[in-house]
């Protein structure tokens, strides 16, 4: 199989019909892929939706990987991306705000060397607000101060990559420090990454799980600071 995409689900019930949609839509003849759906420990009716999704011939290119109790954002993703088939794997979110049609668009842009493994690929959001975007410049400075590697727009999705990079890509943390541990990886292996630019809409459905909310992206500032600081002791003691 070409591609896989992971998408994990948390109380995305109201959103799920559209994101089913949006998928379908994505779907290219030359491309063989599959969408893996992570019910990541919801609470509300995100479980039944999914089953009945799923259920439709029409839905044939979703699968179903459930997480009985939410451990975080970034379990949810991995245990989507471990159970993905494809040669090449991605993971997005299902709120909509990036459509998973820019994963198939981003995996045609640079397919040749995703499938040689010699590159990664991730979102660069376009259509923000200033003070999004300020507090996403802000993010990225410090992340890159604090691991002495460049980072940026960390949080933007897709982020496309080939299966062999998961040899090095272990001890992912569990919460929304995810994608910062990735892109670090991807920088201390020396692997290239591609930033394909990407709308980001307004959420239709439901509420931010993240840093859609002032609290919220306070809440991811000093989660992801803590482990930031965490990696790089485990970096100067040899840990890592």
């Amino acid at each position: 199989m070409d591609l896989s995409i992971v998408i994990p689900c948390y109380n995305e019930g109201g959103s799920l019909d559209a994101l089913f949609d949006a998928c379908r839509n994505a779907l290219a003849s030359d491309i063989s892929m599959e969408v893996v759906f992570v019910d990541n420990g919801s609470t509300d009716d995100s479980e039944e939706q999914l089953a009945r999704l799923l259920s439709r011939p029409e839905n044939q290119f979703g699968r179903l990987v459930s997480v009985g109790v939410n451990q975080g954002y970034g379990h949810g993703i991995m245990t989507g991306v471990r159970a993905a088939r494809g040669d090449v794997i991605a993971w997005t979110h299902a709120d909509l705000q990036t459509d998973p049609g820019d994963v198939v668009a981003a995996y045609r842009s640079c397919r040749t060397p995703l499938e040689n493994g010699t590159v990664i690929v991730k979102g660069r959001r376009k259509g923000r607000g200033i003070f999004d975007t300020v507090f996403t410049a802000g993010m990225s400075l410090v992340a890159s101060t604090i691991l002495g590697q460049k980072l940026s727009d960390i949080n933007a999705q897709p982020k496309i990559f080939h299966r062999s990079f998961l040899n090095d890509f272990t001890d992912a943390p569990e919460d929304f420090s995810l994608d910062a541990y990735f892109l670090y990886v991807a920088r201390t292996k020396g692997i290239p990454i591609y930033e394909y630019p990407v709308i980001f809409a307004d959420r239709q459905f439901g509420e931010a799980k993240g840093g859609g909310s002032l609290k919220g992206k306070v809440r991811i500032i000093r989660r992801t600071l803590a482990f930031l600081r965490k990696l790089r002791r485990e970096i100067r003691e040899g840990v890592r």
